[in-house]
């Protein structure tokens, strides 16, 4: 079942939608880096290019797990 979140980004309500699992490793890259929800959401949308907001997140999220961590990276 997939869980919605919704942030601004840019100035537009947007929410995303993600299974639970997903977001509890979101939620520990956020920690981690010391970002609120919607600071992590910023951070994602401003790298993510082309790719659509939940697979950016997705993606992320399959990194970090793996050990990936290049988006602690500033810039």
């Amino acid at each position: 079942m997939l869980r919605k979140r919704s942030v601004s980004l840019s100035g537009h309500a947007t929410s995303v939608a993600l299974e639970p699992e997903f977001w509890v490793v979101l939620d520990r890259i956020g920690a981690d880096l010391e970002l609120t929800h919607a600071g992590l959401m910023k951070r994602i949308d401003e790298r993510r290019g082309r790719t659509p907001l939940a697979s950016a997140c997705r993606l992320l999220a399959l990194a970090w797990a793996g050990g990936d961590r290049s988006f602690a990276e500033q810039g």
